[in-house]
């Protein structure tokens, strides 16, 4: 062994370590700027759960509200007395059941877009 080789290799290790560290600091970078285009969501999140809160609330009692006005009236009309009502009683319940369904359904889907990461990192 000579003694210049010690030195080559830690000069060959010196470049790799800089290369690295110029590496790392890039996607560093990258994400700062990623991170800085992404609308802040933590600030509004109680609001959201409101939002969300109140849309699942009034689409469930809008559903159940018509099918039993629905209902009465489809008495009224045919004289069978309360038969309809409870049957469009029940349909509006199970309206509304649907509508929430189809709301969960919806945020649970944009919620897994969100934590998927963009398609370029790994």
């Amino acid at each position: 062994m000579s003694e210049g080789e010690p030195d080559k290799n830690a000069a060959v290790l010196q470049a790799r370590l800089a290369k690295l560290n110029d590496a790392l600091r890039a996607h560093d970078e990258r994400e700062a700027a990623q991170a800085s285009s992404r609308p802040a969501s933590n600030g509004n999140s109680f609001g959201r759960a409101m939002s969300a809160g109140l849309n699942v609330f009034s689409e469930f009692v809008a559903a159940i509200v018509v099918g039993a006005l629905i209902g009465w009236q489809a008495d009224a009309w045919l004289g069978t007395k309360p038969w309809m009502l409870v049957v469009f009683l029940g349909l509006g319940t199970a309206a509304g059941f649907w509508n929430i369904y189809r709301i969960a359904a919806r945020k649970a889907l944009s919620y897994e877009e969100d934590k998927t990461p963009p398609a370029g990192d790994s």
